[in-house]
C-alpha cells in the first residue's frame, strides 16, 4: 500500500476530539486551517459524538492534501465487513489521504456454558483484532476498489498487540504514553513499521495553571481507563503514582507542558526515540474549546517550513 506525497503525514500532526462538541461548518473551518498551517495530518478520536466515517468524509472534504487519520476507530462500533466498505470508498473518493486507524474492545461469538447458562467468551484483544483484520480482508467488494487502499494502523501499547500492527497493517499509534514507551515500542516493531505517538500537551507559560490542566487529564484515563493504567505500569510507575492522584513524575511523562520550547523539546525526544510521527493533543482548561490560537503559536516552532508552505497552498 502506497500513500501519494502530497498526503505524506510528515513529522507532526494535531489530535483532538474537540470536534465532536463543533458544528460541522466550525470543524471544515478548522480542518482547512489545521492544512494551511502546514501540519502533516489530522488525528480525531471516536467516542459518542460524530461516527468514524462521518468525521473523515467532513474533514477529508474540507482539506486538499492533508492527511486524514482516524484515532482510532472503534471495532466495537461496527462490523468487519461495513469497516472495509467504509475504508474503500474512502480510498476511492480522497486517494492517498486517509489513514484508518483501529482499536477499541469487542467480545467475539464463541459462548461456553457454565452450570448450564450460556457465559459469552471474552478473547485476548490481540485475538480479536487478528480476527477482526481477516474478517476486513475477506469482505466482498462490489464496489470501486481504490488504486491504493487506505493505510491501517492498530492502537497498540502492549508488546502483542506491537507485533502484530507491525506484521499485519503498517503500524501503530500509540496514546497516552511517554517516551520510553516509544523507545521500547520502536525495539518490538522493528525499524519499518509506522509509529504515530499521540502526545498531549499544555501551552501556558503559567507552569502552575499548566500543571493543573495536565493533572486532571492524566487523572482523567487512570480513572476511567484499565488499559492506560496496565500500561504505565509496565514502564514501571506504581502505586506511588498512581492511588490517590497522579504524581507529578507521571503527569510530567505524559504531558508537555509549559511554553513552545518545552513542547518541542518533547516533540524531538519522540522522535529520536523511533517515532515516525508525533501528533499533538493540545489540552485547555475548556476540553470542548478548539485551540486554535494554541495550533497556530506551536506551527511555526514545529514546523519550520510553515510560512512557506502555507503560502504555497494558498497559491495553487
Amino acid at each position: 500500500m502506497t500513500v501519494s506525497p502530497s498526503a505524506e503525514p510528515g513529522r507532526v500532526g494535531i489530535w483532538t476530539f474537540a470536534f465532536d462538541s463543533q458544528p460541522a461548518g466550525r470543524v471544515r473551518e478548522s480542518a482547512s486551517e489545521i492544512e494551511e498551517l502546514g501540519y502533516g495530518a489530522l488525528w480525531y478520536g471516536e467516542a459518542f459524538g460524530r461516527d468514524t466515517v462521518g468525521q473523515a468524509w467532513l474533514l477529508l472534504s474540507a482539506t486538499r492534501r492533508l492527511a486524514v487519520a482516524s484515532g482510532i476507530a472503534n471495532i466495537a462500533f461496527r462490523e468487519p465487513i461495513a469497516t472495509a466498505a467504509a475504508a474503500r470508498t474512502l480510498g476511492e473518493a480522497f486517494p492517498g489521504r486517509y489513514i484508518l486507524g483501529l482499536g477499541g474492545h469487542r467480545v467475539d461469538d464463541t459462548v461456553n456454558t457454565v452450570d448450564g447458562l450460556p457465559v459469552p467468551t471474552r478473547s485476548r484483544a490481540v485475538t480479536i483484532m487478528r480476527s477482526y483484520l481477516e474478517a476486513m480482508d475477506a469482505s466482498p467488494a462490489h464496489s470501486p476498489i481504490p488504486a491504493s487502499a487506505p493505510h491501517r494502523l492498530l492502537a497498540a501499547l502492549g508488546p502483542k498487540m506491537l507485533k502484530l500492527a507491525a506484521e499485519r497493517t503498517w503500524g501503530a499509534h500509540t496514546y497516552f504514553v511517554p517516551v520510553e514507551h516509544t523507545t521500547r515500542a520502536r525495539q518490538i516493531m522493528g525499524p519499518d513499521a509506522f509509529l504515530a505517538v499521540e502526545q498531549a500537551v499544555v501551552l501556558d507559560y503559567d507552569l502552575d495553571r499548566a500543571r493543573e490542566v495536565a493533572t486532571a487529564h492524566v487523572a482523567g484515563y487512570l480513572a476511567t481507563a484499565p488499559h492506560q493504567e496496565a500500561n504505565v505500569r509496565r514502564l514501571g510507575f506504581g502505586d506511588e503514582d498512581i492511588v490517590g492522584g497522579p504524581s507529578r513524575r507521571l503527569v510530567d511523562a505524559i504531558v508537555a507542558y509549559g511554553g513552545t520550547e518545552a513542547i518541542r523539546r518533547r516533540v524531538r525526544e519522540h522522535l529520536q526515540a523511533g517515532a515516525s510521527h508525533v501528533c499533538l493533543q493540545v489540552l485547555t482548561a475548556t476540553p470542548a474549546r478548539l485551540p486554535r490560537r494554541e495550533w497556530r503559536e506551536l506551527a511555526p516552532v514545529l514546523l519550520p517550513r510553515h510560512t512557506q508552505v502555507a503560502a504555497s497552498r494558498r497559491s495553487t
